[in-house]
């Protein structure tokens, strides 16, 4: 009996640690567009496995960039999120990122505004932030 007591109460802290944390977590997954407007001239989605891929004419648009599980996709960059911490309604990632020529680490932040608007802000330049929506596609 006691036994059964200690393994429930065990079983009871493991569910609270792990509760909280996956619903508060900032659900960043998605195609995200600078212009709400834009998303069918920015995303479409192609081939067997209908993947979301970018337009040839994307970055004439105002571009993006899509977030798939670890990985950060953009029209030139593919990145592989290395830490992730949130505090509050801001996440602030660091990246792995390649291009064609080069290899580089990437800090940034993104602050969740709404369930589909984040603002990419930089620390250190207050007033600079970038807008991006949630692309229904």
């Amino acid at each position: 009996m006691k036994r059964l007591l200690q393994f429930a109460v065990a079983a009871a802290m493991v569910a609270g640690l792990n509760g909280p944390r996956q619903a508060g977590a900032v659900d960043l997954s998605g195609a995200w567009a600078s212009s709400a407007d834009e998303c069918s001239n920015v995303f479409v989605r192609r081939g067997r496995a209908k993947q979301i891929e970018f337009t040839a004419l994307s970055d004439q648009h105002g571009g993006g960039f899509i977030v798939e599980a670890d990985r950060l996709r953009g029209k030139f960059a593919r990145c592989k999120i290395k830490s992730r911490k949130e505090d509050g309604d801001t996440v602030n990632i660091i990246a792995g990122c390649t291009t064609d020529i080069m290899l580089s680490n990437v800090q940034f932040s993104l602050k969740m505004l709404e369930p589909n608007k984040i603002s990419r802000i930089f620390p250190g330049i207050e007033d600079m932030a970038i807008s991006y929506h949630r692309c229904p596609i």
